[in-house]
């Protein structure tokens, strides 16, 4: 039936197999969400759906299972790092997607100062440590938006993010370098 404000025809959506074909065609960087629970226990998972929002006030956002203990603690803390992964920490990106219970045992990590959540050191080339703003229930999902309070960088610039799509990691420098305008090859 006809939406009888626009006139459109309401469809039902594709399913969750062609939606994941889709996006797995449109690469994205990777990042660990880092928190702590409120017994200071580390929680953390990977994570590839992340989004500046604003610059003013400095705002990005996440996008984290219903039903994750890492969103749980995060939202009982009201802060969360996101921790951009380089290109050699695939192993971590794996490590942090699998759901293993001793993963921060077996990665080099910190707590920030002053809100004790952890931060990655040997693998994210950037860490944004955020404020949770709003919060909003998409489908089996909750979308957090972060005010980012500081930012930290380990590594020397440029960095080299590591990616992922196609159903693999990846970075730009698996990628041939462009060529200059006018040159053939």
């Amino acid at each position: 039936m006809p939406d009888p404000m626009t006139g459109t025809v309401r469809r039902a959506p594709v399913d969750a197999a062609q939606f994941r074909s889709l996006m797995t065609t449109h690469p994205a960087g990777v990042a660990v969400v880092t928190t702590a629970g409120p017994d200071g226990e580390p929680w953390g998972m990977t994570c590839s759906s992340v989004c500046s929002v604003s610059l003013l006030p400095p705002t990005l956002l996440v996008c984290l299972r219903t039903g994750s203990p890492t969103l749980a603690s995060l939202l009982q803390r009201s802060a969360f790092a996101v921790n951009l992964l380089h290109e050699g920490a695939e192993a971590t990106a794996t490590l942090f997607a699998s759901g293993a219970p001793d993963r921060f045992d077996r990665v080099e990590w910190v707590r920030e100062p002053g809100t004790g959540v952890p931060q990655l050191v040997e693998d994210a080339h950037t860490v944004a440590h955020c404020q949770v703003g709003e919060t909003l229930p998409v489908g089996d999902h909750i979308v957090v938006f972060g005010e980012v309070v500081d930012v930290a960088t380990h590594a020397t610039l440029p960095p080299r993010p590591l990616l992922y799509g196609m159903r693999r990691y990846w970075s730009l420098n698996d990628v041939p370098a462009p060529r200059a305008p006018g040159t053939s090859g």
